[in-house]
């Protein structure tokens, strides 16, 4: 089963962490998540956590 991307269509980047602050990813991250295979599209969903803590910190 692939991996749901996680954008909620609010794409803004933070200048400090380089994270989205809608989904929470790297701009390089959005670009190719199409590309990316599911076990790498995990890893990054599973981070959620670290990468708002990432972005609250800021």
């Amino acid at each position: 089963m692939s991996v749901k991307s996680p954008c909620i269509e609010l794409c803004k980047f933070d200048g400090k962490s380089g994270l989205c602050t809608g989904c929470l990813r790297t701009l390089k991250e959005a670009r190719e998540w199409k590309k990316m295979t599911d076990h790498r599209r995990h890893q990054i969903v599973n981070d959620r956590s670290h990468r708002e803590k990432k972005l609250t910190k800021l």
